[in-house]
C-alpha cells in the first residue's frame, strides 16, 4: 500500500474516518512526550487483521479493537520501570490497562488519548532498529505518524 492508502486505512479504522480526531490524537501524544519522540501505529489498525484471531479490526463492534502505539526514542524509554523491558534500553513491554504502573508517568497521557478516541490504547517504546527489524524480519508493518527526531 502507498503511504496515502495506509493513512486512509488508519484514519478510517482507528478514528472512524475523522481526520481531525486523528490529528487531535497525535498532537495530544506529542504534547506529553519528550521532544523528538517518534509516534508509530502498529497492529490491526495497519493490517486490518487482528493478530489473535485473524478477524478484521473492530469485528466485535465499534471501539473494540485497540490502537497499538509505538514510541520511538531513547528519552521516552526512560519512563518505563526497570523490569518494564523485553530488551533493556531497546524495547519495552506495553503500557496498558492491565499494566498501568509499567510507565507510571505516561499512563495519564495514555488514558487521556484512550478517552479521546473511545477505544483501548496500548503504548510501547522501542528503538528505530527494533522497529525496523520487526517489520523486515517478522512482517509486522507499521505506520509512521510522527517521524522520530535527532537522537531518537
Amino acid at each position: 500500500m502507498s503511504k496515502a492508502e495506509l493513512h486512509k486505512r488508519v484514519v478510517t479504522l482507528g478514528f472512524g474516518g475523522d481526520e481531525r480526531l486523528f490529528i487531535a490524537f497525535y498532537r495530544k501524544l506529542q504534547q506529553g512526550l519528550p521532544e523528538g519522540t517518534g509516534i508509530v501505529l502498529r497492529g490491526s489498525v495497519v493490517t486490518n487483521m487482528r493478530h489473535e484471531d485473524g478477524h478484521p479490526f473492530d469485528s466485535q463492534g465499534k471501539g473494540t479493537s485497540d490502537l497499538d502505539v509505538t514510541l520511538v526514542g531513547k528519552k521516552v524509554m526512560e519512563a518505563w520501570v526497570a523490569d518494564g523491558y523485553y530488551i533493556p534500553g531497546q524495547h519495552t513491554k506495553p503500557l496498558c490497562d492491565k499494566d498501568p504502573d509499567i510507565a507510571p508517568s505516561l499512563n495519564p497521557l495514555r488514558e487521556a488519548v484512550q478517552k479521546l478516541v473511545g477505544r483501548p490504547v496500548n503504548v510501547q517504546a522501542t528503538s528505530s532498529l527494533v522497529l525496523y527489524a520487526r517489520d523486515v524480519l517478522f512482517g509486522e508493518p507499521y505506520y509512521v505518524v510522527v517521524e522520530p527526531g535527532e537522537g531518537a
